[in-house]
């Protein structure tokens, strides 16, 4: 039956019930971050009635808020209705991207520690329910999450009716996991007072009125399990170049001997530094300071080489779940799950000077990265929290294999399609092939680095020739570009599949 309480059980409903009361135009803020922690009975049981009424010439309307992405239960089946409109701010729902990029829905993708002052200002459209997924709810009000923080206890404040998917998939235990602190928006901020990962702030819990919470569902389904993938050749090629280069960067004195805390994005990129930090000798214990959690982290744990994990969510794999449920009450002094307002706030991730690694799409020979859009107008997932780090860390870090698409694509172009992350704030690219440092370096120099350092063989030399012709026909030479040139490779590829 799971934890009960008389408001749990004064506000029980089935997820049909709570679909019936949902206003036919209706802009949710739910719960979920990459994807953990996110409602699923009601979005289906929503959809089922969209789809029912739609038929009889019912409109609806959606505006669906989130911490990141979520799982196909929310995203996927309210994008298939036909009825959302609009999504923020990062996501990463195939059914969901293609509606995105057919134009049917407006996706506005932001810096992930930029929402909340939005929706306090009231920039984007008002909140008027909130759904949240949480292991505990006292009869006082106090929302205990589940596996991710997110925007959670912005949408539970401003939101107008709340509802709770009760989940007993996860221990009671999981109480406490959660650093609950939020920063002032509307008035003069106060200093957020974290100085390192463990530092905890904040509650463990949301209190809310009792009296917003409309309904309860209890909920035994699981999150869309994360596959966690044996990092290829590649990853573990770009994993060896940026252990070396942190190790140099120690010898140099640039980085303590201590450390500071590293920030990893989501992928097998970085699953695999994380699991070769692990096995390399010459790494001691970590810290890390960042958005997301992956079954990488087990690595560092069974080296005793993780001192604390602070992040927003917990993305495990199946047996990763399994794991960490076993161990939930020894690994408490582990992890730290706090609002993404937190986790991404740039003064927080400035101050402690973190070591921040993530991936990109493509990168240009000056060093402008980007990490959001395929062919420079279609969107893939979104700038996340990329963002957020790059521009505030000590040392920012992209990694990226330099070809795709079986050679068909390079990673490494003479101008970025699409610009998420400007040539003034990155510093570092690795590659399977290589590592460039950019850091100091005027433009040519950078684009001499990257195209000898990170560029695959097969594009090198191709690389050199845009560069040197550039350099002549270019009427300024600071940064010099061949105009009529410098996406010719992107429109190649989409006339015939291929940049070769």
């Amino acid at each position: 039956m799971g934890v009960t309480n008389s408001l749990i059980e004064s506000k029980l409903m089935t997820s049909d019930e709570v679909a019936k009361r949902l206003p036919k135009n209706v802009t949710f803020g739910c719960s979920g971050f990459t994807p953990a922690g996110y409602p699923k009975l009601i979005p289906e049981a929503f959809a089922k009635r969209i789809e029912r009424e739609s038929k009889v010439g019912n409109e609806f309307s959606i505006n669906l808020y989130a911490g990141a992405s979520t799982g196909d239960e929310l995203d996927g089946v309210l994008a298939r209705t036909g009825a959302l409109k609009l999504r923020i701010p990062y996501q990463s729902n195939a059914d969901l991207r293609t509606r995105i990029n057919g134009g049917s829905i407006d996706f506005i993708d932001m810096h992930l520690s930029h929402v909340v002052k939005y929706i306090e200002h009231g920039i984007l459209p008002k909140i008027n329910v909130a759904i949240v997924e949480a292991v505990d709810v006292t009869v006082d009000g106090k929302i205990y999450l589940s596996t991710s923080s997110g925007m959670s206890a912005t949408y539970l404040n401003a939101a107008e009716e709340v509802y709770i998917e009760l989940t007993d998939v996860h221990p009671i235990e999981l109480k406490g996991y959660h650093d609950i602190y939020l920063p002032a928006h509307k008035e003069r901020a106060m200093p957020i007072p974290i100085l390192t990962p463990s530092d905890r702030i904040g509650l463990p819990y949301i209190q809310i009125s009792p009296e917003k919470i409309k309904g309860i569902v209890r909920s035994s389904k699981k999150d869309a399990a994360t596959i966690f993938k044996i990092p290829d050749d590649d990853c573990q090629s770009i994993a060896k170049h940026v252990l070396e280069f942190i190790q140099h960067e120690i010898q140099m004195g640039r980085i303590p001997k201590e450390y500071l805390p590293f920030q990893n994005g989501v992928g097998n990129i970085a699953n695999a530094v994380l699991s070769s930090m692990a096995k390399d000798p010459k790494f001691h214990a970590i810290e890390m300071y960042t958005e997301v959690v992956q079954d990488s982290v087990f690595d560092l744990i069974d080296a005793d080489k993780l001192v604390i994990a602070s992040t927003s969510a917990l993305t495990f794999s199946e047996k990763g779940l399994e794991r960490f449920h076993t161990n939930i009450n020894e690994w408490k002094s582990k992890f730290i799950i706090r609002p993404q307002e937190i986790s991404n706030h740039p003064e927080v991730v400035r101050r402690m000077g973190l070591i921040a690694m993530n991936t990109a799409i493509e990168v240009d020979i000056y060093g402008n990265v980007n990490s959001t859009h395929i062919m420079g107008t279609s969107m893939m997932n979104g700038i996340g929290g990329s963002g957020d780090f790059t521009r505030n860390s000590h040392l920012s870090i992209f990694m990226t294999p330099s070809i795709a698409k079986n050679g068909d694509i390079s990673a490494v172009v003479p101008m970025v399609s699409h610009t998420d992350h400007n040539e003034h704030s990155t510093m570092v690219f690795v590659t399977e092939q290589g590592l460039a440092d950019l850091r100091g370096c005027p433009p040519k120099k950078r684009a001499e680095l990257i195209i000898n350092k990170c560029a695959h063989p097969m594009y090198r030399d191709r690389l050199r020739e845009y560069y040197e012709s550039a350099l002549v026909k270019s009427k300024g030479k600071h940064t010099p570009h061949d105009l009529e040139k410098a996406l010719s490779w992107h429109i190649q590829f989409l006339k015939t599949g291929t940049m070769k």
